[in-house]
């Protein structure tokens, strides 16, 4: 699959786009952050 056409979500936290990773491929329809970063930052979110 060429990265073009990988499925892309935007963060819940910082609301930058992301695209999808082999590391998230069982469960990307759960996956809400771009980082490890803005999972922490979760709470401080407005």
């Amino acid at each position: 699959m060429k990265k073009q056409h990988l499925p892309e979500k935007t963060c819940l936290v910082c609301e930058k786009p992301f695209t999808w990773r082999k590391k998230w491929e069982k469960n990307w329809e759960d996956v809400k952050y771009c980082s490890e970063k803005c999972r922490r930052n979760k709470k401080k979110q407005v």
